[in-house]
């Protein structure tokens, strides 16, 4: 078994790290510099940055505070968020990032995650999923921090991003986000067999057995979790502790 992966995930607005329950209900949790490199120093494996307001002039701010991330943090770390030219990434990985990801942009102009597997290389190259289990009883793809429905769906969206050169594919569920009651395993499970390349599984951890479960019965390669590391709720060394007593195999 290849070793899982913990990544604290830090949302960005204004220069400061947020969070929300259900993509709604946001407060700030702290300095995004500070946070990552608490994170790193307790086991953190990466760390997933997102600008969550993404307009013109954050983004500025945000490439600035990219390079400050870079010159205090000793793991690897992805940043995502209202990137939709090559210029975009260029900047932002220019300024230090290992990993840039990629999601409405991605939907709205599938060629582009080619354009930037075939610019940089596909192990640079997340695709960021959010999707909506519905009453149709199938799971939909959404774009726009979770406020548009689109007709694509999960799975047959993931393949294709694969199929285009995407290295990883990171699926939030919209269902479980912020709940705290697990992760959506069985989507995750059909995901990780369908396609080859890693799956970042987020939305909904709550407990450590959470994370047991998701790399059992989800089959994901990585867990990534944001409010139960900002309120220190479930340390990361103690998270890992747990891991390796329930014989999964972490870095």
């Amino acid at each position: 078994m290849l070793a899982k992966r913990i990544i604290p995930c830090l949302d960005i607005r204004n220069g400061q790290t947020v969070k929300g329950v259900n993509f709604i209900d946001i407060k700030e949790v702290g300095d995004p510099v500070e946070l990552g490199a608490k994170y790193a120093r307790e086991g953190a494996d990466e760390l997933v940055y997102l600008d969550i307001t993404a307009s013109h002039e954050e983004r500025k701010l945000f490439t600035m505070l990219v390079k400050r991330i870079a010159q205090h943090l000793n793991i690897p770390f992805t940043v995502g968020g209202g990137i939709n030219e090559l210029s975009d990434a260029d900047s932002l990985l220019s300024a230090g990032a290992d990993k840039i990801s990629i999601n409405s942009s991605a939907v709205l102009n599938p060629d582009f995650i080619t354009d930037l597997a075939t610019r940089f290389g596909s192990q640079f190259v997340v695709c960021a999923v959010d999707a909506k289990l519905e009453s149709d009883g199938k799971w939909w793809v959404y774009i726009n921090g979770g406020r548009k429905k689109m007709d694509k769906e999960l799975f047959s969206w993931v393949k294709e991003a694969q199929e285009r050169g995407a290295g990883e594919i990171l699926f939030t569920s919209m269902n479980h986000d912020g709940t705290k009651n697990g992760f959506a395993n069985d989507p995750l499970a059909k995901i990780a067999d369908i396609i080859s390349i890693p799956v970042i599984a987020s939305g909904g951890a709550g407990k450590k057995d959470h994370f047991v479960d998701v790399f059992t019965k989800g089959k994901a390669d990585a867990a990534l979790a944001a409010s139960i590391f900002h309120f220190n709720e479930i340390p990361i060394p103690e998270l890992k502790s747990y891991l390796r007593e329930n014989k999964i195999t972490i870095r």
